[in-house]
């Protein structure tokens, strides 16, 4: 076993000698390295890399990851009160069951044009989106938020030909960084906000924006956790000036909130990690792009639509419509690269929503907001400890700040910590404004008691 020449990987079907040279042979070469020496010299590693041996024992192996996945911590064994984009939901047994059956179980599109179970499982997901968000027209669940809200917001260039970009500066700082980076062609713009509140600062959007205006954007519920009140009259001032709106917005809080349709936005874009996905960092994001029934928007998607098609027999199905707008048509004259694609989550949000319905998400709506409202409540009775933006309604998210305590985030992170409790995400160095603040989350998850013990822990670090 010492002669890595000898070496079969158990789970590497092409690490067999003669498979290897099966392989060599078609390709007419005598050793592997004739297929690096195109690489460039400086590209490659000189020397042997410093890697452990191979566990070739799948006993041995197991052990090892166990040992790894050990040393992790998880919400399981702590009580969280982090969430900033990722969130602690409940996820429905019967969600894990039907997107782990063998049909689905792929987290790429999959050949949807044929596979008629698929194709109408994601015509699903698309048709109980636009039911809650109270638009037309849904595109396949795009790779995450942050790239919906990125495709939006270039869509709106594409729609006008003006090239910039007016979104608040209490945008999430990730998705404002991802923004920067896929519509690096376009001037994006921060508009101010209310200190008190959090709103937009109406006066600074009718300042900055103009006839270059492609686009006017917020989050609704906001980054911060406050519900912006003034939508219909920011939706109103991008129209008077040519522009097209587009609010990101949170699922989960759509059956208590407006549909963003309802006071103005074009464009609605959003996470559905919330529905019907577990918190996992590299995966478990997805994310929703809805419009009017205006070709002007609708030719402007570059994800794939589902619809339903008769053929003439009478005979109806489930099928891909107008796919030459995107990169599968042709690739060139696409209107936007379109990449992965996440529909194994677009058919878990569809389980979701068809087994929440209407009245299961307003329950659902209706506990984060009462929890969100008593934890801010009864948090802002701990000494050294003032919520943030206290003039406005938060749903699910809230800033504390700790300025008065002497006590930085950080260190008052690690104490909660060694007493069980994931404190809040440290918002210090992302709204300096704000100073030493932390955004706390509360979902249906979040009980009462843990809202109490969060109340002792931090008297008690505090005092």
């Amino acid at each position: 076993m010492n002669n890595k020449k000898n070496i079969v990987y158990p789970y590497m079907p092409n690490s067999v000698e003669h498979i290897k040279k099966e392989m060599m042979d078609e390709l007419g070469i005598k050793s592997i390295e004739e297929l690096y020496s195109y690489i460039p010299k400086h590209l490659r590693a000189p020397e042997k890399m410093n890697l452990p041996e191979p566990l070739l024992s799948e006993i041995e192996l197991k052990e090892h990851v166990e040992g790894i996945l050990s040393k992790n911590t998880s919400c399981s064994e702590n009580i969280s009160f982090l969430g900033a984009g990722c969130y602690r939901h409940y996820v429905p047994v019967i969600c894990d069951e039907i997107n782990s059956r063998s049909e689905f179980l792929t987290a790429y599109c999959g050949e949807t044009y044929a596979d008629h179970g698929k194709c109408q499982a994601i015509f699903e997901f698309t048709s109980l989106m636009g039911e809650l968000v109270d638009m037309d027209v849904v595109g396949l669940a795009t790779y995450d938020g942050g790239q919906a809200t990125c495709t939006s917001l270039r869509m709106t260039n594409r729609i006008t030909g003006r090239k910039e970009l007016l979104v608040p500066k209490t945008m999430n700082p990730e998705i404002l960084l991802q923004l920067r980076n896929f519509c690096d062609f376009m001037t994006i713009t921060e508009v101010d906000y209310n200190p008190k509140t959090g709103q937009m600062d109406l006066n600074d959007l009718k300042n900055k924006i103009s006839d270059n205006t492609a686009g006017v954007f917020i989050e609704n519920p906001s980054y911060l956790g406050f519900i912006e009140e003034h939508g219909e009259e920011i939706g109103r001032i991008a129209h008077e000036n040519g522009a097209v709106f587009v609010v990101s917005a949170d699922p989960s809080s759509l059956g208590i909130l407006e549909a963003p349709v309802n006071y103005g936005a074009d464009v609605t874009c959003g996470d559905i990690q919330c529905l019907g996905m577990h918190m996992g960092y590299g995966s478990g994001q997805s994310g929703y792009i809805a419009s009017k029934d205006d070709p002007k928007f609708i030719m402007n998607f570059p994800n794939h639509f589902y619809s339903l098609y008769e053929n003439d027999r009478g005979e109806f199905g489930f099928s891909r419509s107008l796919n030459q707008r995107t990169s599968y048509g042709v690739r060139e004259k696409a209107v936007e690269y379109l990449g992965t694609n996440t529909g194994l989550w677009a058919i878990t949000a569809a389980v979701y929503l068809s087994l929440m319905g209407p009245e299961g998400m307003y329950e659902l709506g209706k506990n984060i907001m009462y929890k969100a409202k008593y934890a801010s409540k009864v948090l802002s009775e701990v000494k050294g400890v003032k919520v943030v933006f206290n003039g406005s309604t938060s749903f699910k998210e809230f800033i504390l700040n700790f300025d008065e305590s002497n006590k930085s985030v950080e260190k008052i992170n690690k104490e909660l910590l060694k007493k069980g409790i994931f404190g809040g995400k440290n918002i210090s160095k992302e709204f300096k404004e704000l100073g030493n603040s932390a955004l706390y989350c509360v979902t249906e998850l979040t009980k009462k008691s843990d809202i109490d013990r969060l109340v002792k822990e931090l008297s008690d670090i505090l005092k």
